[in-house]
């Protein structure tokens, strides 16, 4: 049984339910007798009491059609390995659940063939688990929808304040929304601490933040000189270096000159030209972005270095990888920036005009520390952005964790460093896996900061215009 099926019966339900809310609203308005003195009137239009059944049909059906398509699965699992079929099957690993997902295929017909003759012995307990447990799931689904709009259609009234219901659940459901990037948040810190927990159990959390020295193995054996491979400062130098040094270097001037030309010296067609011209950087993938640096800056930078006698000038550097996340990052400069100065208010422009300045004294002067914090906003956003960034630097900036200022040596990431760590067939319960999540909490709680900064200075921002 398709898993979408159960769903597409609360709707049906559903439906039926709104017919029958709105045939019995119609009849309630149709008894009503004008000429009696105390006449039944509808509290609300007939449309809400249809609402109201139909919502009551719906939401615990489709509640229970949604926790019935997580939990059916294990319960198929374990109906079929409580098979006498199912005993010849190996304790644990791949090889078991590649026999399992060919029965399944077999039993569901998305299969005709399979590789081991294990799997088509199991084919009839996954069908007679697949017809059971559908079954229970469609009767249970019908019964709940049933059962939920039949008690709504029997609350329903002349005086019934259906309205009212209904803009309670709709209110209900627009809280659960509201609360879906809080909940994210929260399960994303949970896991990232549940793991970063287990790293410091081994791992000293003062070696890994402040050791120099970064050569994570993940077939070494655990000892007493593990925490002196996780010095992971180097990592932390090199994000804020490419992302926040380099970066913003190239970001920051050409974001901020660009959206003084567009807001002061543009005229009107070129600013509708140029305006989304410039934000499609911000729209062009990360990867492309790699490319770009890895096939045609990194080589340049490279023989740049070479040319002017910096013998150290590696194909794979610092430079190459920042100077193409400042690019990309322009749009976000530019963007805040622009937006800032254009809410700066139209009196401050005439009245420094007015004293005799000229324009580029008024924006020096005026706009730019005006719209001073909208700008530093935008910067903060942009760096939380650099240094998050993943794919330019694996595919420019190199692996190797070094503390060095020269932008011409290859420098690794955080982010590099967590890509490396969690690809591969590394064991979950080795430190060198667990070091990702670590990385990963260090680098979450930093751009979580940033966000938190740039928007309480947009807030200030707006507070002081509004």
């Amino acid at each position: 049984m398709s898993p979408a099926i159960p769903f597409l019966l609360a709707l049906g339900l559903a439906l039926f339910g709104w017919l029958g809310g709105r045939a019995r609203a119609n009849l309630f308005k149709r008894n009503a007798a004008p000429s009696a003195s105390r006449a039944p009137v509808l509290h609300s239009l007939p449309a809400y009491h249809a609402w109201f059944v139909a919502l009551a049909a719906l939401v615990p059906s489709a509640l229970f059609a949604l926790v019935w398509s997580a939990a059916s699965p294990s319960l198929l699992i374990a109906r079929v390995l409580a098979d006498p079929a199912a005993k010849a099957l190996p304790a644990f690993g791949i090889k078991r659940d590649s026999i399992l997902s060919e029965a399944y295929a077999l039993a569901t017909g998305n299969a005709t063939t399979a590789f081991d003759p294990l799997s088509r012995a199991l084919v009839p307990a996954y069908r007679s688990a697949l017809e059971f447990y559908g079954a229970i799931g469609l009767a249970a689904t019908l019964v709940l929808g049933f059962a939920g709009g039949m008690l709504a259609w029997l609350r329903l009234r002349p005086d019934f304040k259906a309205r009212t219901q209904v803009e309670r659940i709709v209110m209900g459901a627009l809280l659960l929304a509201s609360l879906v990037a809080i909940l994210t948040t929260l399960g994303i810190v949970a896991s990232l601490m549940f793991e970063t927990f287990r790293f410091f159990e081994i791992v000293s959390p003062l070696k890994f933040l402040f050791g120099t020295h970064w050569s994570p193995d993940p077939m070494a054996t655990i000892g007493s000189a593990t925490g002196d491979n996780y010095g992971a400062l180097p990592l932390f130098w090199g994000t804020i270096y490419i992302g926040a040094v380099i970066a913003m270097i190239v970001a920051i001037p050409l974001g901020l000159m660009s959206a003084i030309y567009l807001t002061q010296y543009a005229t009107p067609t070129m600013r509708r030209w140029m305006k989304p011209l410039l934000e499609i950087l911000a729209g062009v993938p990360t990867v492309v972005y790699g490319y770009f640096a890895a096939l045609t800056v990194a080589p340049a930078i490279r023989d740049f270095g070479h040319a002017v006698g910096i013998a150290s000038a590696s194909s794979e550097s610092a430079l190459a990888a920042g100077v193409v996340m400042g690019i990309m990052i322009i749009p976000f400069v530019s963007s805040m920036a622009d937006d800032s100065i254009a809410a700066v208010p139209q009196a401050m422009r005439d009245g420094s005009l007015a004293m005799g300045a000229t324009k580029y004294e008024t924006i020096r002067r005026v706009l730019v520390p005006a719209a001073l914090p909208g700008i530093v906003a935008g910067i903060m956003l942009a760096v939380s952005r650099a240094i998050g960034e993943t794919m330019i630097v694996v595919m420019a900036a190199g692996a190797t964790a070094r503390m060095t200022a020269n932008p011409f040596e290859s420098m690794t990431t955080v982010t590099f460093q967590i890509v490396a760590m969690l690809t591969g067939e590394g064991s979950f319960d080795h430190p060198a896996t667990l070091s990702a999540f670590a990385l990963g909490m260090v680098l979450f709680l930093v751009t979580l900061t940033l966000n938190f900064i740039a928007l309480r200075v947009v807030k200030r921002f707006r507070e002081a215009y509004d």
